[in-house]
């Protein structure tokens, strides 16, 4: 029999190797890190970043990507400006080129193209290039751009065939788009009162900068450093006043009152507004529509060709405490199987050129059938300008030009105003150096 102090000594031996091989065990496996990652969208989109996250955790076990997802897109942005402002933002999160740059001029986002250089999934060149430019600050790639939309015309098909009149062509124009629009405004029982609208529009500077564009005039006098805004100069108060017309001549989108009551794309959803101004956003909505069948068509064109970019990025904190772990999740998130998992999902033209060319994206069995119309209109996308006080600069000169379409002034006198309510944003604003 082993003496009690023998025994003693034996167990004490045990637990020292058992403690010793937990030990070991910790040290050997690491440890999981918490990313988190803050999303905006309707249903569709907030279940394709699920979708993607779930991907992202089979291949990598140990980075665990924490969602939060805000359906409002402003309410997303008040968000994200708070915690940015209380010092506790999310680790990774989305932005649209307009309204990135107040944070990186603030040095509250951390450059990414050091990660990009040094991936082996992905490279700049793999991207269109304007995507790229968009989130390019001071030399630096400050965000991984996940989409290159634009604007383009959603269109019932029903309608158009009801009326006999032909879908849009690749190259039609002004005249072709306000005929279209007036054939297609309909008072059916003749009651003076508008049933079906031709057209359906946010009222915004961001929706007018491509028509002023195509009328070859310019929004801003240095797209680069702008200082003011130029919709005062003739062809840009031009397309301004075509634009006013829409509604002021023509009647073909619906009054301010008409608006409140039922806003355009919710007019073109239910059926009863033919055609409607809308960037791939809207695609996994009207996928839902079921009494009518629909499609895209590209913007029209007057005395230039252009369209105007949308276009979201990753962006990353600069105080994330784990950025390696994070830059894990954006490169895989802008893979060729992160971005088609998002393509699914219907919400993105994928800026990754090889997804965008794919069936992920160009799937003729999915609603548009004309996806290709995104594609064949990027050499002609333009960018509004990158600058830290755009969103409030944009907000006021919409502002104006709301109050112009809907006949409470001139077109002239909103070109005016906004240039006037806006001069002192242009001289807070910083772009990049």
């Amino acid at each position: 029999m082993l003496s009690s102090t023998i025994k003693k000594f034996l167990w004490l031996g045990v637990l020292s190797a058992i403690l010793l091989t937990i030990a070991a065990c910790s040290q050997s496996a690491p440890s999981k890190q918490t990313i988190t990652f803050m999303v905006f969208g309707d249903p569709a989109e907030r279940q394709a970043y699920l979708d993607l996250v779930d991907a992202f955790h089979q291949t990598h076990p140990n980075i665990h990507i924490e969602v939060t997802h805000i359906p409002s897109p402003r309410d997303y942005r008040t968000r994200l400006a708070t915690e940015f402002a209380a010092g506790n933002p999310p680790d990774i999160s989305l932005w649209n080129y307009r309204r990135y740059a107040s944070f990186v001029a603030n040095d509250l986002l951390e450059p990414l193209d050091p990660f990009l250089r040094d991936s082996n999934l992905i490279q700049p060149e793999d991207f269109y290039p304007i995507t790229i430019e968009a989130f390019t600050w001071d030399g630096k790639i400050m965000c991984i751009p996940q989409n290159i939309s634009s604007l383009v015309v959603y269109y019932n098909k029903d309608m158009f065939d009801a009326a006999g009149i032909p879908y849009p062509a690749d190259d039609w124009d002004w005249n072709d788009f306000v005929g279209t629009a007036i054939a297609l405004t309909k008072d059916f029982d003749n009651d003076g009162s508008i049933d079906q609208y031709g057209l359906g529009v946010d009222i915004s500077l961001y929706r007018l900068a491509p028509f002023v564009w195509q009328n070859a005039a310019p929004i801003v006098n240095d797209d680069k450093n702008p200082t003011r805004l130029t919709l005062t100069r003739p062809p840009s108060l031009e397309a301004l006043q075509w634009f006013v017309d829409l509604r002021q001549v023509h009647g073909v989108i619906p009054s301010r009152v008409e608006e409140t009551a039922m806003d355009s794309e919710t007019r073109f959803v239910a059926g009863i507004t033919a055609m409607y101004l809308n960037s791939r956003r809207g695609t996994p909505a009207y996928r839902e529509i079921e009494d009518f069948a629909w499609d895209v068509a590209t913007l029209p064109q007057n005395k230039a060709v252009a369209g105007i970019l949308h276009s979201d990025a990753y962006c990353l904190s600069r105080l994330t405490e784990n950025k390696e772990a994070a830059w894990i999740f954006i490169e895989y998130a802008n893979s060729f199987v992160g971005q088609t998992i998002i393509a699914g999902s219907g919400r993105t033209v994928p800026s990754l050129i090889g997804v965008a060319e794919s069936a992920a994206f160009l799937d003729p069995a999915q609603s548009p059938q004309r996806s290709r119309v995104w594609l064949d209109g990027i050499p002609a996308l333009r960018m509004v300008p990158v600058l830290s006080t755009w969103q409030e600069i944009e907000k006021i000169a919409s502002e104006e030009i709301e109050r112009a379409v809907y006949g409470d002034i001139t077109a002239e006198e909103a070109a005016i105003i906004s240039f006037q309510r806006t001069e002192e944003y242009f001289l807070l604003g910083a772009s990049a150096p």
